[in-house]
């Protein structure tokens, strides 16, 4: 009897981005003037892609609405070969989220959900991922009271074995108190940034972040992202420090998702934590070197990276 080829099924929300690459954030009341401009799918797009062009197969999971958004993101996702496990309906049109890219390549958010928050518990409830399977979440799922209990209740109801794969994203202080203790109960890989890690933590190093992590979980495993400094991870063979690689920053938007998109693909594909690192480093570093989200580059330019070294 065959296998089932493992899946990475992701809920983080798909949206539009509308992103705005400006010299700095305007004053209160001012004016800005954008040098350059994109509008693309993002939010989820981004670790599908990023998984899928690492040979992972990839599906969405998220309600996408009817309305010119939902078209974008259906044609952005149907480009990369994703398959859509729930089908669009109305009345509602996706939602949207403005990114302010500033020079150094910090962004700025400022989001307008949309259809994506009508995502309903029998809608969930017909999909059933497989003990092979990888189910991802952001906070994203969390946050907002609309979905937060039917994605939790559905999140809990999942097979044991089935892996989970949870990053807090930055508004992890929104999420309610009993929400979030019952995702990260349920979490075997948490993935997140270093604010995110000392927002759970209060650790005043990445180091530190993911020790402590490790403990509460006691499950897979955590993955720090440090910026410039790379990234620890953490399981039960070790604690490893991944270097970042010098890359020129121009964008980090989904940077964060095209990392988590690597570490996932090659966890699933077998690889030890360490090389699954290494290799989200340098997709990452890709990554940030271009304009707009979903930048995630394919596995062999991200193997022709690693031979390059640091």
């Amino acid at each position: 009897m065959s296998v089932p080829q493992p899946r990475l099924l992701v809920l983080d929300t798909v949206m539009v981005d509308v992103a705005l690459h400006v010299d700095s954030l305007p004053v209160r009341g001012g004016d800005a003037v954008a040098h350059d401009r994109l509008v693309s799918a993002g939010g989820g797009f981004n670790i599908l892609s990023a998984a899928l062009r690492q040979g992972c197969e990839a599906v969405y999971v998220g309600q996408l609405g009817e309305g010119p958004f939902s078209r974008m993101a259906q044609a952005s996702l149907a480009n990369e070969g994703v398959e859509l496990l729930i089908s669009p309906r109305g009345p509602r049109d996706l939602g949207a989220c403005v990114v302010l890219v500033e020079r150094s390549g910090e962004r700025t958010f400022v989001t307008s959900p949309g259809a994506e928050l009508t995502l309903t518990a029998e809608e969930l409830a017909a999909v059933r991922p497989t003990a092979h399977d990888t189910v991802y979440f952001s906070g994203y799922n969390f946050v907002y009271p609309e979905i937060a209990d039917t994605v939790t209740d559905w999140l809990e109801a999942l097979h044991p074995d089935t892996v989970v794969a949870f990053d807090p994203g930055p508004r992890v202080a929104d999420i309610d108190g009993k929400i979030l203790r019952r995702v990260l109960r349920r979490t075997d890989w948490l993935l997140c940034n270093f604010a995110e890690a000392a927002y759970l933590t209060k650790a005043n190093s990445a180091f530190l972040a993911a020790r402590a992590l490790l403990a509460q979980l006691s499950r897979r495993g955590v993955v720090v992202r440090d910026g410039a400094r790379g990234c620890v991870g953490a399981d039960s063979q070790g604690i490893y420090i991944s270097p970042a690689y010098v890359t020129t920053v121009v964008d980090t938007n989904g940077a964060g998702d095209v990392h988590n998109g690597v570490v996932l693909a090659e966890l699933m594909a077998g690889s030890q934590l360490d090389i699954a690192l290494e290799r989200a480093n340098a997709a990452a570093s890709i990554a940030i070197a271009t304009f707009g989200p979903a930048t995630g580059p394919t596995r062999d330019a991200v193997l022709a990276r690693v031979a390059q070294g640091h």
